[in-house]
């Protein structure tokens, strides 16, 4: 079993390579492998792991639940680099500190275990030959200022702890794009004037690129356009209310995003460099307003009463990794058929592909970070690391519409201190109703 559907529904190009599946693994308890250079021998790695599960997982092949602080990944591929292109490596999640070798060259450390990263690796390639990829993951599982959210130290589950999870537990993929290529897109429904704001950064400033736009909505074209870019970010709003396709059919029912009828707007996205086509994405956005008023919550100016689920996202066989991209659609059926309109998705940032689904079959969710257990100045600067990532990755889902910074207690001993001392997190809290 692999996950092979494509992993950022909201950043999608046609051309990818999924690396999922297997793998070589090992375990590293003496911490040997970066002084013998593990990733660039695969005579180490005694094991085999279906990647995105982690080894504590049924899925992954191996499911052992014994402590391993640092594990190994290794695999080969191959990958044609056309002219004038530059290869993206995508990591979905990798819990909790990832370090990655391609032929040899150490290419990204990243921490934090419940975000995704990408890196550019055109220049560590070699051509001509197989590519070999080396991830060492660190998960020292007796450090309590991780954010870990509900995993257990120990080797068993007990109350209300569950299972750890270490190393890569979401998608691993490979893009091949253009010198100059789209970098992020953010898009901002502004509900009462019926515009939505778009944000586009690209991953440098290359002059006469200009930037076209098509927005559908139920397959029918809406508005197209182009637009020009003076730095390497670009902002502009879109009317949607004036165009044609509503003005005949002006109700907020026909097009705005709810739980009962979740309507989406397509978005194709290209970059041209002197008229021809460099980079192609299509996304997608919701119209949608969630605000507070005489202590209510509204959808769309109107009352509306959350009733939803406690989502742990923990899965028999996969752990925190959904076994298929179905089990994350029949998870959120099988809660509206029981009458819940959203959930609380627990202690964990849920994959990008459970969000897409729950914009897409209508589902409110309440967007968290896994916490840590206790307040030090290092569990601070971790959470507030991992809160900005997963803003600038997850803020364009219309299903999201609250932010959950802190759980109960955790790691707020001296909670006054935190709000005091952080502008960021005095951010996450105002818009902990977004």
């Amino acid at each position: 079993m692999s996950r092979e559907e494509y992993p950022r529904p909201q950043f999608e190009r046609e051309n990818w390579l999924s690396l999922n599946g297997e793998w070589q693994f090992a375990f590293d308890d003496q911490n040997l492998g970066l002084k013998e250079k593990w990733y660039t021998n695969e005579a180490n790695y005694p094991y085999k792991i279906n990647v995105p599960f982690v080894y504590q997982s049924a899925l992954s092949g191996i499911d052992h639940r014994e402590v391993h602080d640092v594990v190994w990944y290794y695999r080969t591929f191959n990958v044609q680099v056309p002219e004038k292109s530059r290869v993206l490596l995508h990591f979905g999640a990798v819990d909790y500190e990832a370090d990655v070798f391609v032929n040899g060259n150490h290419v990204k450390n990243h921490c934090g275990g419940h975000t995704s990263f990408d890196i550019d690796i055109t220049d560590a390639l070699v051509s001509g030959q197989e590519q070999i990829l080396s991830v060492r993951a660190f998960d020292p599982h007796f450090d309590e200022s991780i954010p870990r959210g509900k995993q257990f130290w120990e080797e068993e589950s007990a109350g209300i702890w569950y299972t750890n999870s270490t190393g890569i537990w979401q998608p691993v993929w490979l893009e091949v794009v253009a010198e100059t290529h789209l970098k992020q897109v953010k898009f901002t429904s502004d509900f009462d004037a019926g515009a939505v704001k778009i944000d586009v950064e690209l991953n440098q400033l290359q002059p006469q690129v200009v930037l076209e736009y098509q927005i559908y909505f139920k397959g029918a074209l809406v508005t197209s356009g182009k637009a020009d870019f003076i730095t390497s970010e670009l902002s502009f709003a879109v009317d949607i209310f004036q165009q044609e396709i509503f003005r005949t059919n002006f109700h907020h029912e026909g097009w705005s995003w709810t739980p009962e009828k979740p309507q989406l707007f397509d978005v194709e996205l290209t970059l041209r460099e002197a008229g021809n086509a460099i980079d192609q994405l299509k996304s997608y956005f919701g119209m949608r307003k969630i605000h507070t008023e005489n202590g209510m919550i509204y959808l769309n100016n109107k009352p509306y009463y959350q009733k939803l689920v406690l989502d742990q996202g923990y899965w028999p066989s996969g752990l925190l990794t959904a076994p298929t991209d179905e089990d994350f659609k029949q998870d959120i059926l099988l809660a509206k058929e029981m009458g819940f309109n959203g959930c609380r998705k627990h202690q964990k940032t849920e994959d990008p592909r459970f969000l897409y689904w729950a914009d897409k079959l209508g589902f409110l969710v309440w967007g968290e970070c896994a916490a840590p257990a206790i307040y030090t100045d290092r569990s601070v600067t971790r959470l507030m690391q991992e809160w900005a990532e997963i803003i600038t990755r997850d803020y364009s889902h219309p299903s999201i519409v609250t932010w959950v910074p802190i759980n109960e207690s955790w790691g707020c001993q001296k909670y006054h201190l935190i709000v005091s001392n952080s502008i960021f997190l005095k951010r996450c809290i105002t818009l902990s109703i977004r």
